[in-house]
């Protein structure tokens, strides 16, 4: 219903119109008629024509930007979805490995540098959730930078 928001409106103020022009016995076109005569006194009407022309147009670009806008938050609504999603599984993953790394150091004679590139590799991929978490503008661009491998000081 509330796609024909507009329509509804525009039939009531019709109807409203229709009922005062009815029980008044005012006649509306002719008002209108007699308003476009007084304005050719001034040369007005020239620009009645054109105005309508641009107002109509201008109406139609304003719908589109309206239903573009909508599109994009759309798409950004479903993004910080997928990725609230997506931290989740990957913060499950990263508990669930330290469950391994905590049996690897009670393994006898396990490699410390297993562990220590254990440590690195979890270390880099948590600050990558956190950068792309932490992203403020939605884009392609955006998205690539926040993951991109940081050089290593």
């Amino acid at each position: 219903m509330t796609k024909y928001t507009l329509t509804l409106v525009g039939v009531s103020i019709a109807i409203a119109v229709l009922l005062f022009t009815k029980l008044t016995g005012f006649e509306l076109f002719e008002a209108v008629v007699d308003f476009f005569v007084e304005i050719e006194h001034y040369e007005l009407d020239e620009f009645v024509i054109p105005l309508g022309i641009v107002l109509v147009f201008a109406l139609f670009d304003q719908a589109r930007m309206r239903r573009s806008h909508r599109v994009e938050r759309e798409k950004i609504k479903i993004y910080k979805a997928m990725l609230s999603s997506t931290h989740h599984i990957l913060n499950n993953f990263l508990n669930q490995m330290l469950l391994v790394k905590l049996a690897a150091k009670e393994t006898p004679g396990f490699d410390p540098k297993v562990l220590a590139l254990y440590e690195q590799i979890v270390g880099d991929a948590s600050t990558q959730i956190e950068a792309l978490g932490s992203i403020t503008r939605i884009d392609e661009v955006s998205i690539h930078k926040s993951v991109e491998p940081r050089p290593v000081d």
